[in-house]
């Protein structure tokens, strides 16, 4: 199975193989020799464009990542703010269902730690990029309040990233994550209206 965020640039065919690698035996497990194969290229295609699995998994993830976030968009309210309160539980619904994501979470892990505690990644900062686009467009329409919309964007964005990485352990009977999804919403349009 292909990415569903397929751009058709030069390297898409070896991030899809890596991506198969991945969906059938994790990252760990995965060589680059094995994306290779998947891809029916020689190793040394791979090795000229990725040196390591670390290299491979960071264009891939931004690949994906970056796919998703577009693919959810930020909603098509009348209002920035209508776009940014759809929009972001939108992305974290597509993020928690998205394959490949779930297949790290379920096997990989710790791949993500980098992301949450020590630094930002390229997806993350194309996130924020259109958070702060969108932000500022409220503030234009009057629709969001004021404020350096650089803070404001990441904020959303640290709530955000508990509802998609950890929104399914706060799940029981009588709760579920469609639940959880509205609450978000609701926080996302709380924290940004006038």
């Amino acid at each position: 199975m292909t990415s569903d965020c397929h751009k058709g640039g030069p390297d898409d065919a070896l991030l899809d193989a890596a991506r198969d690698c991945i969906l059938a035996v994790g990252w760990r497990r995965t060589t680059l020799t094995d994306v290779a194969r998947r891809a029916g290229v020689s190793r040394m295609t791979i090795y000229r464009r990725w040196p390591d699995t670390q290299t491979l998994l960071s264009d891939l993830m931004t690949r994906e990542w970056s796919g998703v976030v577009e693919a959810a968009g930020l909603g098509a309210g009348s209002s920035a703010l209508d776009r940014l309160t759809d929009g972001v539980p939108a992305t974290a619904r597509a993020l928690r269902s998205n394959d490949l994501f779930r297949k790290i979470i379920d096997v990989d892990p710790e791949l993500l730690l980098p992301y949450l505690l020590t630094r930002r990644g390229r997806s993350q900062d194309a996130v924020l990029g259109l958070l702060e686009q969108a932000i500022g467009a409220g503030q234009k329409d009057g629709s969001v309040r004021a404020g350096d919309p650089a803070v404001l964007a990441r904020t959303v964005l640290l709530a955000a990233h508990g509802f998609v990485l950890s929104g399914e352990t706060m799940v029981d009977e009588g709760l579920t994550v469609d639940d959880l999804d509205a609450e978000l919403r609701a926080l996302t349009e709380r924290y940004l209206a006038r």
